[in-house]
C-alpha cells in the first residue's frame, strides 16, 4: 500500500493512493500514525477500509508529512555513500576523521524540521550562510524492537519513504563538529509523499535516488551503492536501544551535495527542489525566505 495523510477540514485522515487517485478514510480509522504504531492488524483493517471508498483525484487533495506523532528525534545516517564521504574530504573544515568509518555513523534531527511533501522549506539568511540538499530514503519502523541482528532487521521495517536532509553546513561545523544544530532547523525536512509499506518495494537495495534544484540534476544514485545497507543500520542503532514502532530512520545521501561542489551550491529564496526515489514517489518543495530568529 501506499499510505498518506490527507489534509482535511478538521485534521488528518489516512489516505490509500493508487495511481492518480487516493481513498480516504473516515475519521474513525484514526491517523496514519496511530496505523503504524498498530501493526499488521491496523494495516489490514486500512486496506479493508479503502475498498469500501470511492476514490478521489490525488490532484484534488492537499498531503501533509505522512507521520506527525514522534517518539523521538528523527534517527539519521551519516556518510553512508562512500563517494559522498570521499567527496568531502578536506572540506570538512578541519572536521574530516583519519579514516572511513567502520560502523554506521548516527545523529539525530528534531522532529519540528518535518513538512510535507509540497510544503515550503523555510529559509532564513541570518540563521544560516550555507543551506544544503541531502536526498534520502527513509526508513518506518513498525514494532518496538532491541538488539535485532541483521538477518532480521528488515522484518521490523513497515514501511518507507523519501525525505530530503537540508543541513546548514556552516551550523553544522560551529558547534564542535556535532551535527545536531546544523540539522534540526525548523521546517526544513521534507518528507512524503506518502509511506509505502515494505511489500511493496521488492528490492530495497536497487532504488534510485535523485535531487533536482530548479531542473537541474544535482545527486542521482542508487542505494547498491551504500557503504552500509538498511539492514546494517537497523541491527547496529538497535543494539542494546529499543526503536519504537513509528521511528523514523534516514539512511544517507550520495555524492552531488552542494557543499562539495566546485564552486559550491547552496539552496537560496525562491529555489525548487525535487527530490525522488524510485517507487517511493516524489517531493517538490520551494526554499521560501522565513523568518526564523
Amino acid at each position: 500500500m501506499r499510505l498518506a495523510s490527507v489534509l482535511v477540514e478538521g485534521g488528518r485522515r489516512i489516505g490509500v493512493v493508487h495511481g492518480d487517485t487516493v481513498a480516504v478514510l473516515p475519521a474513525e480509522l484514526g491517523g496514519l500514525d496511530e496505523a503504524i504504531r498498530g501493526g499488521a492488524d491496523a494495516l489490514d483493517a486500512v486496506r479493508a477500509a479503502a475498498r469500501q471508498v470511492a476514490a478521489v483525484p490525488l490532484a484534488e487533495v492537499r498531503l501533509d508529512a505522512p507521520l506527525r506523532r514522534f517518539n523521538r528525534d528523527i534517527l539519521c545516517t551519516g556518510w553512508n555513500y562512500w563517494d559522498h564521504f570521499e567527496e568531502s574530504r578536506g572540506k570538512r573544515e578541519g572536521q574530516d576523521p583519519e579514516e572511513p568509518p567502520k560502523h554506521p555513523t548516527f545523529f539525530t534531527k528534531g522532529p519540528d524540521t518535518v513538512v510535507g511533501p509540497y510544503d515550503d522549506i523555510a529559509y532564513d539568511p541570518r540563521i544560516s550562510a550555507k543551506w544544503d540538499y541531502e536526498a534520502e530514503v527513509a526508513l518506518v519502523i513498525g514494532a518496538d524492537c532491541r538488539s535485532v541482528s541483521e538477518a532480521d532487521a528488515m522484518s521490523y521495517v513497515a514501511a518507507f519513504c523519501v525525505a530530503n536532509d537540508v543541513s546548514q553546513r556552516d551550523l553544522q561545523r560551529a558547534h564542535g563538529g556535532q551535527w545536531l544544530k546544523g540539522k534540526s532547523i525548523d521546517a526544513t525536512m521534507p518528507l512524503g509523499p506518502w509511506l509505502t509499506t515494505a511489500d511493496e518495494v521488492p528490492d530495497p537495495a536497487d532504488l534510485r535516488i535523485r535531487c533536482e534544484v530548479n531542473g537541474v540534476v544535482l545527486q542521482d544514485a542508487s542505494t547498491a551503492q551504500m557503504a552500509f545497507p538498511f539492514a546494517r543500520i537497523i541491527a547496529e542503532l538497535s543494539w542494546g536501544m529499543t526503536l519504537r514502532a513509528g521511528d523514523v530512520v534516514l539512511t544517507g545521501t550520495p555524492s552531488g551535495i552542494g557543499n562539495a561542489r566546485d564552486p559550491q551550491v547552496f539552496l537560496n529564496d525562491g529555489d525548487l527542489v525535487v527530490t525522488r526515489v524510485e517507487g517511493l514517489g516524489e517531493l517538490r518543495n520551494r526554499v521560501r525566505l522565513t523568518k526564523l530568529h
